[in-house]
């Protein structure tokens, strides 16, 4: 296949990936996050001043207002460009971090790169790039690597493992085999910190372990609760033999809750982003109790995200809200506090 008509059907599953989460129900049908087993102990004497709380926190070197991540989601379409667009401007408005979509589509065909392009609105905000880590057993390497990082000006590299989602897509590139040791050159050769990033089945403790060992600077767990991609893979199946290969699956994975813990015991100096099913800033407060540093949202930033930028604005702005008074509650001053926080499992 040509890289032109690979290209294209790469823009064409950006679009199929974009109508499907907004328009079917793509969660896991029975398997949860896990964090409704955790509750924070009520604090009915803080001795805490609401307005004093602060949430903010150093990732990756950089400081965020709140500790919330717009998880990657899009590019290479006009639609995901309006999108981006949309969630850079409100996350520079808030100081938060943001991912972008797989970047593949712009490396191959070069005039899709200003669908990426974010930093015209966000000059400062903490910005990901992002390549499937699959690609680098298919020609891709450290200089499309930091070809991605470039264009976008990024401060990170988001190398993201999606074995399952290309495991059941008819055309998905399945060789993972020996992936570790190019992981490895691609922390070692481009100039920015590598985050190694789940999609929504979560990490083993060693794949943790072996990650943080060849160099990756962050974990994002994106555990099992939230969007399952088998099930939007199953939903774009061409033939019924392939969506019910999907469908088998829609219920695998590591819940979120015990991929972070096993993330912060396999790794315990590396910085956790938490996501894969995140509700609420609540969620989002349990999660760096549990051990993580930040927390990540795609579903319901992308539903914002394609109303305007006023609705992105307000999820932020109800996010932070909700951790700071979760917070309060929990008699947790800062970011630092919060971690220290005992939980209740139930």
């Amino acid at each position: 296949m040509s890289k032109v008509t690979d290209s294209v059907s790469t823009e064409s599953r950006k679009v199929d990936h974009i109508r499907i989460n907004l328009e079917k129900d793509v969660q896991f049908p029975r398997l949860t996050t896990g964090l409704e087993h955790y509750r924070f102990l009520h604090q009915a004497l803080p001795e805490l001043n609401l307005g004093e709380i602060d949430t903010s926190v150093s990732l990756l070197n950089k400081r965020l207002a709140a500790p919330i991540v717009i998880s990657s989601m899009t590019g290479g379409t006009d639609m995901a460009y309006r999108i981006n667009q949309n969630l850079a401007t409100a996350a520079q408005a808030h100081q938060i971090a943001m991912g972008l979509g797989s970047q593949r589509a712009a490396i191959e065909k070069p005039e899709l790169v200003h669908t990426y392009q974010v930093r015209n609105v966000a000059p400062d905000i903490l910005l990901f790039a992002n390549v499937g880590a699959v690609q680098l057993n298919y020609k891709y390497g450290p200089d499309q690597c930091q070809r991605a990082v470039d264009m976008i000006e990024a401060d990170a590299l988001i190398l993201h493992f999606n074995v399952l989602q290309e495991a059941v897509q008819p055309e998905g590139d399945t060789n993972f085999a020996g992936l570790l040791k190019r992981v490895e050159e691609v922390c070692h050769q481009i100039n920015v910190p590598v985050i190694a990033k789940e999609v929504g089945w979560g990490f083993s403790e060693q794949n943790v372990r072996d990650l943080a060992n060849v160099g990756v600077s962050a974990i994002d767990v994106a555990g099992a609760g939230g969007t399952s991609w088998s099930e939007v893979e199953y939903h774009r199946a061409p033939t019924a033999f392939h969506a019910r290969v999907a469908a088998s699956f829609a219920d695998w994975g590591i819940p979120t809750a015990d991929a972070i813990q096993f993330a912060a015991r396999a790794a315990p100096k590396l910085p956790i982003i938490a996501s894969g099913g995140l509700r609420d800033g609540i969620d989002i407060a349990k999660c760096i109790a549990l051990g993580a540093q930040a927390g990540g949202i795609a579903s319901s930033f992308l539903k914002a995200a394609d109303q305007s930028v006023e609705a992105v604005d307000q999820l932020i702005r109800e996010l932070t809200s909700q951790i700071r008074v979760a917070m309060l509650c929990a008699g947790a001053k800062d970011i630092a506090a919060l971690r220290q926080t005992p939980l209740l499992k139930i």
